[in-house]
Protein backbone atom coordinates (compact mmCIF):
# COMPACT_ATOMS: atom_id res chain seq x y z
CA UNK A 1 0.00 0.00 0.00
CA UNK A 2 1.09 3.41 -1.05
CA UNK A 3 -0.62 6.58 1.36
CA UNK A 4 0.64 10.15 0.43
CA UNK A 5 0.84 12.58 3.23
CA UNK A 6 -1.37 14.95 2.44
CA UNK A 7 -2.69 15.29 -1.17
CA UNK A 8 -5.04 18.55 -1.76
CA UNK A 9 -8.99 17.32 -1.96
CA UNK A 10 -9.87 17.26 -5.75
CA UNK A 11 -13.49 16.36 -6.98
CA UNK A 12 -15.82 17.27 -9.62
CA UNK A 13 -16.94 20.50 -8.24
CA UNK A 14 -13.07 22.17 -7.95
CA UNK A 15 -12.62 20.94 -11.34
CA UNK A 16 -15.73 22.51 -12.56
CA UNK A 17 -15.31 25.77 -10.97
CA UNK A 18 -11.63 26.14 -11.98
CA UNK A 19 -12.50 25.58 -15.89
CA UNK A 20 -15.33 27.86 -15.52
CA UNK A 21 -12.56 30.41 -14.38
CA UNK A 22 -10.55 28.97 -17.75
CA UNK A 23 -13.35 29.49 -19.51
CA UNK A 24 -14.48 33.46 -18.31
CA UNK A 25 -10.75 34.06 -19.62
CA UNK A 26 -10.34 35.92 -16.60
CA UNK A 27 -7.63 34.21 -14.46
CA UNK A 28 -6.24 36.66 -12.23
CA UNK A 29 -7.81 38.77 -8.99
CA UNK A 30 -11.06 39.19 -9.96
CA UNK A 31 -14.53 37.77 -9.11
CA UNK A 32 -13.56 34.65 -7.86
CA UNK A 33 -11.28 36.12 -5.17
CA UNK A 34 -14.28 38.35 -3.87
CA UNK A 35 -16.37 35.34 -3.87
CA UNK A 36 -13.98 33.60 -1.94
CA UNK A 37 -13.53 36.18 0.16
CA UNK A 38 -17.51 36.36 1.06
CA UNK A 39 -17.29 32.99 1.87
CA UNK A 40 -14.67 33.45 4.16
CA UNK A 41 -16.76 36.07 5.89
CA UNK A 42 -19.88 33.46 6.49
CA UNK A 43 -16.63 30.85 7.56
CA UNK A 44 -15.06 32.98 10.08
CA UNK A 45 -17.94 35.58 11.36
CA UNK A 46 -14.98 37.99 11.34
CA UNK A 47 -15.18 42.07 10.05
CA UNK A 48 -12.97 41.32 6.87
CA UNK A 49 -11.47 38.94 4.58
CA UNK A 50 -8.65 40.11 2.36
CA UNK A 51 -7.08 37.55 0.27
CA UNK A 52 -3.56 37.08 -0.97
CA UNK A 53 -1.06 34.69 -2.48
CA UNK A 54 0.21 33.45 0.76
CA UNK A 55 0.43 33.42 4.54
CA UNK A 56 4.03 34.68 4.72
CA UNK A 57 2.70 37.67 2.66
CA UNK A 58 -0.48 38.40 4.74
CA UNK A 59 1.86 38.15 7.69
CA UNK A 60 4.34 40.72 6.12
CA UNK A 61 1.65 42.92 4.41
CA UNK A 62 0.28 43.18 8.13
CA UNK A 63 3.51 43.53 9.57
CA UNK A 64 3.98 46.60 7.47
CA UNK A 65 0.37 47.70 8.01
CA UNK A 66 1.33 48.54 11.22
CA UNK A 67 4.58 50.09 11.31
CA UNK A 68 6.83 47.14 12.29
CA UNK A 69 10.25 47.64 11.59
CA UNK A 70 14.02 47.98 12.56
CA UNK A 71 13.81 48.18 16.66
CA UNK A 72 10.90 46.61 16.93
CA UNK A 73 10.62 43.06 18.84
CA UNK A 74 7.44 40.43 17.50
CA UNK A 75 6.89 37.52 20.21
CA UNK A 76 6.77 34.39 18.29
CA UNK A 77 6.94 30.74 19.58
CA UNK A 78 9.93 29.06 18.74
CA UNK A 79 7.84 25.49 17.61
CA UNK A 80 6.46 26.86 14.55
CA UNK A 81 7.36 26.72 10.44
CA UNK A 82 10.08 29.22 9.50
CA UNK A 83 7.33 31.58 7.59
CA UNK A 84 6.10 32.86 11.25
CA UNK A 85 10.12 34.40 11.94
CA UNK A 86 10.93 35.05 8.44
CA UNK A 87 8.44 37.44 8.00
CA UNK A 88 9.17 39.38 10.91
CA UNK A 89 12.70 39.55 9.69
CA UNK A 90 11.38 40.66 6.26
CA UNK A 91 10.23 43.66 7.96
CA UNK A 92 13.76 44.35 9.71
CA UNK A 93 12.32 43.55 13.11
CA UNK A 94 13.28 41.41 15.89
CA UNK A 95 12.22 37.70 16.18
CA UNK A 96 11.90 37.37 19.97
CA UNK A 97 11.28 33.11 20.51
CA UNK A 98 9.05 31.88 23.55
CA UNK A 99 8.46 28.08 24.61
CA UNK A 100 5.46 26.42 24.04
CA UNK A 101 2.54 24.66 25.92
CA UNK A 102 2.74 20.43 25.72
CA UNK A 103 -0.28 21.05 23.98
CA UNK A 104 2.12 22.51 21.23
CA UNK A 105 0.51 26.28 21.80
CA UNK A 106 2.65 29.50 22.50
CA UNK A 107 2.96 29.43 26.34
CA UNK A 108 1.18 32.62 27.88
CA UNK A 109 3.91 32.79 30.97
CA UNK A 110 6.91 32.84 28.77
CA UNK A 111 5.20 35.55 26.39
CA UNK A 112 5.21 37.92 29.37
CA UNK A 113 8.57 37.28 30.43
CA UNK A 114 9.68 38.65 27.19
CA UNK A 115 7.66 41.83 26.98
CA UNK A 116 8.97 45.34 26.85
CA UNK A 117 9.07 48.60 25.22
CA UNK A 118 9.92 47.23 22.09
CA UNK A 119 7.54 44.48 21.99
CA UNK A 120 4.97 45.37 18.83
CA UNK A 121 2.91 42.19 18.35
CA UNK A 122 2.45 38.64 19.09
CA UNK A 123 2.05 36.21 16.49
CA UNK A 124 0.53 33.27 18.19
CA UNK A 125 0.68 30.08 16.06
CA UNK A 126 -2.12 26.96 15.98
CA UNK A 127 -0.47 23.90 15.77
CA UNK A 128 -2.17 21.09 14.27
CA UNK A 129 -5.47 23.49 14.24
CA UNK A 130 -5.76 23.56 18.05
CA UNK A 131 -6.38 27.28 18.94
CA UNK A 132 -3.91 29.13 21.58
CA UNK A 133 -5.00 30.16 24.63
CA UNK A 134 -6.36 33.32 23.19
CA UNK A 135 -8.02 34.61 26.46
CA UNK A 136 -4.80 34.50 28.30
CA UNK A 137 -3.04 36.48 25.71
CA UNK A 138 -5.66 39.17 25.40
CA UNK A 139 -6.18 39.73 28.77
CA UNK A 140 -2.03 39.56 28.61
CA UNK A 141 -2.12 42.93 25.92
CA UNK A 142 -4.63 44.81 27.88
CA UNK A 143 -3.17 44.57 31.09
CA UNK A 144 -2.49 48.03 32.16
CA UNK A 145 1.18 47.61 33.28
CA UNK A 146 1.43 45.38 29.65
CA UNK A 147 -0.04 48.52 28.07
CA UNK A 148 2.12 51.34 29.71
CA UNK A 149 5.00 49.53 28.30
CA UNK A 150 3.93 49.65 24.57
CA UNK A 151 5.33 52.58 22.78
CA UNK A 152 3.76 54.02 19.63
CA UNK A 153 5.59 54.79 16.54
CA UNK A 154 2.84 55.15 13.76
CA UNK A 155 -0.77 56.61 13.84
CA UNK A 156 -2.51 52.77 14.03
CA UNK A 157 0.18 51.64 16.80
CA UNK A 158 -1.28 55.07 18.45
CA UNK A 159 -4.95 54.17 17.60
CA UNK A 160 -4.27 50.22 19.19
CA UNK A 161 -2.81 51.40 22.11
CA UNK A 162 -1.11 48.29 22.97
CA UNK A 163 0.81 44.90 21.49
CA UNK A 164 -0.76 44.08 18.12
CA UNK A 165 -2.36 40.27 18.82
CA UNK A 166 -1.90 38.04 15.54
CA UNK A 167 -3.04 34.42 15.35
CA UNK A 168 -1.25 32.58 12.80
CA UNK A 169 -3.95 30.15 11.59
CA UNK A 170 -2.32 28.29 8.95
CA UNK A 171 -3.96 25.57 10.12
CA UNK A 172 -6.83 26.36 11.94
CA UNK A 173 -9.38 27.36 9.68
CA UNK A 174 -12.85 25.91 11.14
CA UNK A 175 -11.57 25.57 14.86
CA UNK A 176 -13.45 27.13 17.60
CA UNK A 177 -13.03 28.69 20.75
CA UNK A 178 -15.95 29.23 23.14
CA UNK A 179 -18.03 27.86 20.49
CA UNK A 180 -17.16 30.93 18.07
CA UNK A 181 -14.97 30.92 15.16
CA UNK A 182 -11.93 31.09 16.46
CA UNK A 183 -10.76 33.48 14.21
CA UNK A 184 -12.76 36.12 15.95
CA UNK A 185 -10.46 35.81 19.00
CA UNK A 186 -7.45 38.35 17.59
CA UNK A 187 -6.86 41.87 16.08
CA UNK A 188 -5.91 39.74 12.81
CA UNK A 189 -6.23 36.37 11.67
CA UNK A 190 -4.26 34.86 8.90
CA UNK A 191 -4.61 31.41 7.11
CA UNK A 192 -2.94 29.43 4.56
CA UNK A 193 -4.75 27.83 2.19
CA UNK A 194 -0.91 25.95 0.91
CA UNK A 195 -1.66 23.04 -1.13
CA UNK A 196 -1.42 20.72 2.12
CA UNK A 197 -3.79 22.66 4.33
CA UNK A 198 -7.64 21.56 5.15
CA UNK A 199 -8.86 24.14 1.89
CA UNK A 200 -6.32 25.02 -0.50
CA UNK A 201 -5.66 27.43 -3.43
CA UNK A 202 -2.65 25.94 -4.13
CA UNK A 203 -0.87 28.36 -3.04
CA UNK A 204 -2.50 31.39 -0.87
CA UNK A 205 -3.76 33.24 2.14
CA UNK A 206 -6.14 35.34 3.85
CA UNK A 207 -5.80 38.15 6.26
CA UNK A 208 -9.34 38.49 8.66
CA UNK A 209 -9.91 41.40 10.55
CA UNK A 210 -11.31 41.80 13.74
CA UNK A 211 -9.66 45.61 14.85
CA UNK A 212 -11.41 47.35 17.58
CA UNK A 213 -12.38 51.14 17.63
CA UNK A 214 -11.28 53.17 16.47
CA UNK A 215 -10.33 51.38 13.30
CA UNK A 216 -12.92 50.75 10.52
CA UNK A 217 -12.70 47.30 9.28
CA UNK A 218 -14.13 47.80 6.36
CA UNK A 219 -11.76 51.25 5.63
CA UNK A 220 -8.90 48.59 6.03
CA UNK A 221 -9.99 46.10 4.12
CA UNK A 222 -10.14 48.63 0.77
CA UNK A 223 -6.38 49.88 1.96
CA UNK A 224 -4.96 46.18 2.02
CA UNK A 225 -6.63 45.34 -1.51
CA UNK A 226 -5.05 48.68 -2.77
CA UNK A 227 -1.46 47.81 -0.66
CA UNK A 228 -1.53 44.06 -1.96
CA UNK A 229 -1.61 45.18 -5.69
CA UNK A 230 1.48 47.60 -5.14
CA UNK A 231 -0.24 50.14 -4.08
CA UNK A 232 -2.46 50.65 -7.27
CA UNK A 233 -5.82 52.28 -6.83
CA UNK A 234 -7.21 50.11 -9.71
CA UNK A 235 -6.81 46.79 -10.23
CA UNK A 236 -6.77 44.61 -13.49
CA UNK A 237 -9.83 43.50 -13.59
CA UNK A 238 -11.44 47.11 -13.09
CA UNK A 239 -8.99 48.32 -15.65
CA UNK A 240 -10.43 45.88 -18.23
CA UNK A 241 -13.71 47.31 -18.28
CA UNK A 242 -14.26 49.98 -21.11
CA UNK A 243 -12.34 52.88 -21.34
CA UNK A 244 -10.80 52.59 -17.57
CA UNK A 245 -6.67 52.42 -18.45
CA UNK A 246 -5.88 55.09 -16.38
CA UNK A 247 -4.59 54.62 -13.01
CA UNK A 248 -2.59 55.81 -10.31
CA UNK A 249 0.32 54.59 -7.88
CA UNK A 250 -0.80 55.60 -4.25
CA UNK A 251 1.59 53.98 -1.96
CA UNK A 252 4.57 51.81 -1.54
CA UNK A 253 2.55 48.41 -1.89
CA UNK A 254 3.36 44.91 -2.37
CA UNK A 255 2.47 42.23 -5.37
CA UNK A 256 0.56 40.10 -2.96
CA UNK A 257 -2.81 39.27 -4.25
CA UNK A 258 -4.29 36.15 -4.73
CA UNK A 259 -5.65 35.13 -8.58
CA UNK A 260 -8.81 33.70 -9.63
CA UNK A 261 -7.45 30.64 -11.37
CA UNK A 262 -5.97 29.75 -7.43
CA UNK A 263 -9.46 31.23 -5.44
CA UNK A 264 -11.68 29.07 -7.62
CA UNK A 265 -10.21 25.70 -6.13
CA UNK A 266 -10.64 27.23 -2.38
CA UNK A 267 -14.15 28.25 -3.30
CA UNK A 268 -15.50 24.81 -4.26
CA UNK A 269 -13.54 23.28 -1.37
CA UNK A 270 -14.90 26.00 1.64
CA UNK A 271 -18.57 25.63 0.18
CA UNK A 272 -18.32 21.46 1.46
CA UNK A 273 -16.20 22.50 4.00
CA UNK A 274 -18.03 22.89 7.51
CA UNK A 275 -20.53 19.93 6.40
CA UNK A 276 -18.71 17.29 5.18
CA UNK A 277 -14.77 18.18 4.63
CA UNK A 278 -14.03 19.20 8.17
CA UNK A 279 -16.27 16.31 9.69
CA UNK A 280 -14.34 13.44 7.79
CA UNK A 281 -11.54 15.13 9.22
CA UNK A 282 -12.62 14.79 12.70
CA UNK A 283 -13.76 11.53 12.10
CA UNK A 284 -10.01 10.38 11.42
CA UNK A 285 -8.86 11.86 14.13
CA UNK A 286 -10.95 10.22 16.25
CA UNK A 287 -10.25 6.60 14.59
CA UNK A 288 -6.72 7.07 15.66
CA UNK A 289 -6.96 8.55 18.68
CA UNK A 290 -9.43 4.94 19.62
CA UNK A 291 -6.85 2.76 18.04
CA UNK A 292 -3.89 4.02 19.93
CA UNK A 293 -5.64 4.98 23.59
CA UNK A 294 -4.87 1.51 24.98
CA UNK A 295 -0.89 1.79 24.58
CA UNK A 296 1.07 3.37 27.16
CA UNK A 297 3.45 4.71 25.06
CA UNK A 298 0.38 7.46 23.30
CA UNK A 299 0.46 10.75 24.20
CA UNK A 300 -2.98 12.21 23.13
CA UNK A 301 -2.93 15.10 20.88
CA UNK A 302 -5.32 17.82 22.07
CA UNK A 303 -8.24 18.13 19.98
CA UNK A 304 -10.89 19.32 21.77
CA UNK A 305 -11.13 21.00 25.15
CA UNK A 306 -13.94 23.19 27.74
CA UNK A 307 -13.05 25.67 25.56
CA UNK A 308 -11.55 25.09 22.21
CA UNK A 309 -11.72 22.65 19.35
CA UNK A 310 -9.12 22.17 16.46
CA UNK A 311 -9.91 22.12 13.35
CA UNK A 312 -7.69 18.42 12.51
CA UNK A 313 -5.26 19.91 9.99
CA UNK A 314 -2.36 17.01 11.86
CA UNK A 315 -2.68 14.11 13.61
CA UNK A 316 0.10 14.87 16.19
CA UNK A 317 0.98 11.60 17.61
CA UNK A 318 3.54 11.64 20.21
CA UNK A 319 5.36 8.73 21.74
CA UNK A 320 6.08 8.80 25.48
CA UNK A 321 9.71 7.68 26.66
CA UNK A 322 11.64 7.91 23.36
CA UNK A 323 14.31 9.99 21.83
CA UNK A 324 14.73 11.78 18.31
CA UNK A 325 16.56 8.86 16.91
CA UNK A 326 13.96 6.23 17.80
CA UNK A 327 11.69 8.32 16.77
CA UNK A 328 13.02 8.59 13.38
CA UNK A 329 13.82 4.69 13.13
CA UNK A 330 9.96 4.79 13.67
CA UNK A 331 9.34 6.93 10.43
CA UNK A 332 11.44 4.75 8.90
CA UNK A 333 9.75 1.74 9.45
CA UNK A 334 6.24 3.56 8.53
CA UNK A 335 8.03 4.33 5.15
CA UNK A 336 9.25 1.13 4.53
CA UNK A 337 5.28 -0.19 4.89
CA UNK A 338 4.30 2.79 2.52
CA UNK A 339 2.91 5.59 4.72
CA UNK A 340 4.33 9.06 4.11
CA UNK A 341 4.33 11.04 7.68
CA UNK A 342 5.64 14.35 8.71
CA UNK A 343 7.05 16.02 11.53
CA UNK A 344 5.35 19.47 12.68
CA UNK A 345 7.70 21.15 13.46
CA UNK A 346 11.79 21.14 13.57
CA UNK A 347 11.92 24.04 16.03
CA UNK A 348 13.62 27.17 14.31
CA UNK A 349 16.06 27.20 16.51
CA UNK A 350 17.43 23.63 15.53
CA UNK A 351 17.55 24.95 11.62
CA UNK A 352 20.64 26.25 10.08
CA UNK A 353 19.44 29.93 9.71
CA UNK A 354 18.13 30.74 13.36
CA UNK A 355 21.58 28.84 14.52
CA UNK A 356 23.20 31.46 12.72
CA UNK A 357 21.62 34.48 14.32
CA UNK A 358 22.29 33.41 18.35
CA UNK A 359 18.89 31.14 18.70
CA UNK A 360 19.67 28.16 20.30
CA UNK A 361 17.12 24.70 20.73
CA UNK A 362 18.48 24.48 24.70
CA UNK A 363 16.62 27.46 25.64
CA UNK A 364 13.31 26.04 24.69
CA UNK A 365 13.40 22.65 26.47
CA UNK A 366 9.44 21.85 25.72
CA UNK A 367 10.05 22.51 21.90
CA UNK A 368 12.69 20.07 21.89
CA UNK A 369 10.92 17.31 23.91
CA UNK A 370 7.25 17.87 21.95
CA UNK A 371 9.22 17.45 18.94
CA UNK A 372 11.23 14.84 19.13
CA UNK A 373 8.36 12.55 19.87
CA UNK A 374 6.30 13.77 17.30
CA UNK A 375 5.05 12.17 14.06
CA UNK A 376 2.46 13.70 11.96
CA UNK A 377 0.06 11.14 10.84
CA UNK A 378 -1.89 11.64 7.28
CA UNK A 379 -5.64 12.73 7.70
CA UNK A 380 -7.63 13.97 4.76
CA UNK A 381 -11.26 13.41 3.78
CA UNK A 382 -9.88 11.00 0.94
CA UNK A 383 -8.51 8.36 3.55
CA UNK A 384 -10.43 5.08 3.22
CA UNK A 385 -11.19 3.05 6.22
CA UNK A 386 -8.84 -0.01 5.10
CA UNK A 387 -6.01 2.80 5.01
CA UNK A 388 -6.73 3.98 8.54
CA UNK A 389 -6.36 0.79 9.96
CA UNK A 390 -3.35 -0.24 7.51
CA UNK A 391 -1.32 3.03 9.40
CA UNK A 392 -2.70 2.14 12.93
CA UNK A 393 -1.54 -0.83 12.80
CA UNK A 394 1.79 -0.24 10.97
CA UNK A 395 2.36 2.41 14.01
CA UNK A 396 1.57 0.14 16.64
CA UNK A 397 3.87 -2.71 15.02
CA UNK A 398 6.91 0.21 13.95
CA UNK A 399 6.66 1.47 17.65
CA UNK A 400 6.83 -1.82 19.36
CA UNK A 401 9.65 -3.06 17.27
CA UNK A 402 11.51 0.16 18.24
CA UNK A 403 11.14 -0.18 21.93
CA UNK A 404 11.63 -3.85 21.41
CA UNK A 405 14.94 -3.19 20.03
CA UNK A 406 15.42 -0.58 23.08
CA UNK A 407 14.76 -2.94 25.73
CA UNK A 408 17.21 -5.73 23.95
CA UNK A 409 20.04 -3.40 23.48
CA UNK A 410 19.48 -2.71 27.65
CA UNK A 411 19.07 -6.72 28.20
CA UNK A 412 22.49 -6.71 26.29
CA UNK A 413 24.75 -3.57 27.59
Amino acid sequence: MNIPFSPPFIDQAVIDEVLDTLQANWITSGPKVKALESELLTLTGTQAAVCVNSWTSGAIMMLNWFGIGAGDEVIVPAYTYCATALSVLHCGATPVMVDILDDFTIDPEMVRKKINIRTKAIIAVDIAGLPCHYEELKALVREPEIKVQFVSKTARQAGLGRILLIADAAHSIGAMYNDKPAAQQCDVTIFSFHAVKNITTAEGGCICLNLPEPFDNQEEYAFLKLFSMNGQNKDAFAKSKGANWRYDILFKGFKMNMPDICAAIGLAQIRQYVNTLLPLRKIISLKYGDAFKAYDWFIEPVMKTENREASYHLFPLRIKGITEAQRDQVIDELVLRGINVNVHFIPMPMLTYFKSLGYSISDFPNSYKQYAAEISLPIYPQLSDEEISYITNAVIESVHLVKGVEKLVKVLS
